[in-house]
């Protein structure tokens, strides 16, 4: 997947006063946006079971209504699509037609749903929104729920100044990111994709390229007259070599690629299981572009035949990748430079992210360089400050993409 937006597309640009009064109205907000983060995060949203208009549970369902609730509230215009997915828009200008200026539409693409609390390790109640020092701590605060509405009060700051979009601009709400996308492909299927857009849901500065993403499992098979202690002996010599012995980079699976721009091949995630009763392995590859995915499965299935196991592939995504010149990676460079003063130069990610499976979007915050292994973990944080200079990025950018 690369970008749709040419490499010699004209930059646009952000007159020194224009930006001063965005940067200026994002700091007027900012105790509003601050409020609705902390109440959103009081909202449990962990997958449930599905119900009508609720296909992800009743507590993403929840959360989902009390974000349109608000995006109202704020004076958009909202959409839900069928309790998968929802979006407030900004809408374009229009034209004699009665059509947008510009055709299509920008997005900023995030998720209410978050992984479970865990049992241990939390200093504070996990849905507390608890604030002290400047610093909220609460399980969603990063993974999503604060970078999304740090990009809804951004468009809610640029409206209230009574600038307009030439397209429309969508902030849309994903109810499914954290167990599998389902909420992304139902959209798909529904909605036409974005022009150009990002998912907050990362790093910065912006992420150009993603690695692929292969599940795995590979289960132990009985050979002929084969008894139970000689199939565990088996592929306990084979757990031996191939994963506890074995270095990260995959090279005793003969899946070992090292590129340029991605790094190293990453095989992590490891879990035994039980497949019809025989033992298995289960694990992740973060793969370079370098490396196609039937390549991977041809040395994977080479070593599974050898072993004497079977060969599952659970999913795969393949890699995205940008070409660092094109209009929408160069636009946020440009809006985190000067909504920072840091450098934005473009990187790479082994995560994964909407950027997937949504066509024309990329990684592009909200963790600053140097925030790591935050999200997912007991005592999720993330600073007011660092939320509202989210938001200061994300005006300037979605702005500017709108134009």
């Amino acid at each position: 997947m690369s970008s749709t937006t040419s490499s010699d597309e004209e930059l646009v640009t952000i007159e020194p006063e224009l930006e001063e009064r965005i940067l200026a109205e994002v700091d007027a907000v900012s105790d509003e946006m601050i409020e609705a983060i902390r109440q959103i995060v009081r909202q449990k949203s962990v997958q449930g079971e599905p119900a009508e208009g609720a296909p992800f549970g009743a507590d993403v369902r929840a959360a989902l209504d009390q974000t349109l609730e608000l995006c109202r509230e704020l004076g958009f215009e909202t959409t839900n699509v069928d309790g998968y997915m929802g979006y407030a828009t900004w809408a374009g200008e229009k034209g004699s037609d009665g059509e947008s200026v510009l055709p299509g539409y920008v997005c900023a693409l995030g998720h209410l749903d978050v992984v479970p609390e865990g049992a241990t390790g939390w200093k504070v109640p996990p849905y507390s929104a608890h604030l002290e020092d400047g610093r909220i701590t609460s399980r969603g605060v990063l993974d999503n729920k604060g970078p999304i509405y740090a990009c809804l009060y951004a468009v809610w700051a640029l409206k209230r100044l009574g600038l307009s979009p030439r397209r429309d601009v969508r902030i849309i709400f994903g109810c499914n990111e954290e167990t599998g996308f389902n909420d992304l492909r139902y959209y798909l299927e529904h909605e036409e994709a974005p022009v150009m857009g990002f998912t907050p849901d990362c790093k910065y500065p912006v992420v150009y390229a993603e690695r692929g993403r292969m599940g795995v499992r590979l289960s132990a098979r009985s050979g002929q007259g084969e008894g139970t202690d000689a199939l565990l002996t088996r592929f306990f010599s084979f757990m031996n070599e191939y994963v506890l012995n074995a270095k990260p980079n995959g090279e005793r699976f003969g899946v070992d690629h090292t590129d340029e721009e991605f790094g190293v091949t990453e095989v992590r995630n490891y879990k035994l299981v039980l497949d019809d009763g025989k033992p298995a392995v289960e694990f992740a590859i973060s793969y370079p572009a370098g490396i196609t995915a039937d390549e991977l499965r041809e040395r994977l299935g080479a070593v599974a035949k050898a072993q004497g196991l079977e060969l599952t592939v659970t999913g795969n995504f393949d890699p995205v990748r940008f070409e660092k010149d094109c209009r929408l990676v160069r636009t946020l460079v440009y809006t985190y430079e000067h909504a920072t003063g840091n450098d934005g130069s473009p990187v790479t990610t082994t995560g994964g992210t909407y950027a997937k499976l949504m066509p024309n979007i990329v990684p592009f915050g909200p963790s600053f360089p140097g925030q790591k292994g935050i999200g997912h973990q007991p005592n999720e944080w993330m600073d007011v400050s660092d939320l509202i200079t989210n938001a200061k990025i994300y005006a300037l950018s979605l702005y500017l993409l709108s134009r």
